[in-house]
């Protein structure tokens, strides 16, 4: 993946080729991921949360935060999948064509994702009134489990449903089987304008989406 990455401050760049894994591998990966209990505290005092960076013995890749951003001329074709809401009602990428959106893929039981939660719960509270869609891909927890996870949380925005693993085998050019969590900004076409590797730091995911914002159409 040392062709995808580079800093924030290094400038954009396009992805370079792909071999992109086919589904049994991306099933395969998401078998992989341990089994971790699912801890209630969602602070300071989460000792799971507290794990987050250190993925040794844990079948996940600990990312580090890594940014890969594309100007707008050398995006690839608008990303195609449709699923379903933990909620039951039908989702796909033609009900977010027109605004920004931001894909987080994540399961209750990630040191992770259980770090930046509070930051995109914040995110999505400050950026909704001006269009911007949040929504998370569940990548193995059962319906209670991710409720759990987003009551704990405050999480109000919703998730995907993932554990046949159809929308992250859709996102496979940009998303790691294993590389949980990964968050992806889609821009109002519904391709892809940035990508953050493990941790979204607040700051730094807020500066991808406000460019996608103010951008022309």
């Amino acid at each position: 993946m040392s062709n995808l990455k580079h800093s924030p401050e290094s400038g954009p760049r396009t992805p370079g080729p792909l071999r992109r894994p086919g589904r049994r591998q991306v099933l395969a990966g998401l078998a992989g991921i341990a089994a971790l209990p699912l801890l209630a505290a969602c602070s300071a005092d989460d000792p799971l949360a507290a794990q987050a960076g250190n993925a040794d013995g844990k079948n996940y890749i600990a990312g580090d935060g890594s940014v890969l951003e594309i100007g707008p001329e050398e995006r690839g074709e608008p990303v195609q999948f449709s699923s379903t809401l933990f909620s039951g009602e039908p989702i796909s990428t033609d009900s977010l064509v027109g605004d920004p959106a931001v894909l987080n893929f994540w399961y209750a039981a990630c040191a992770p994702c259980r770090v930046e939660a509070p930051d995109l719960q914040a995110l999505h509270e400050e950026l909704e009134p001006q269009g911007v869609r949040f929504v998370g891909v569940n990548v193995r927890d059962t319906v209670a489990t991710a409720q759990a996870f987003e009551r704990n949380f405050g999480i109000t925005y919703p998730s995907v449903e993932d554990l046949n693993g159809q929308v992250l085998l859709a996102m496979t050019d940009y998303v790691p089987p294993q590389a949980v969590p990964t968050t992806i900004v889609l821009d109002r076409q519904g391709r892809v304008s940035a990508r953050i590797l493990g941790i979204a730091e607040r700051s730094t995911l807020r500066t991808l989406i406000t460019t996608v914002l103010d951008e022309q159409v």
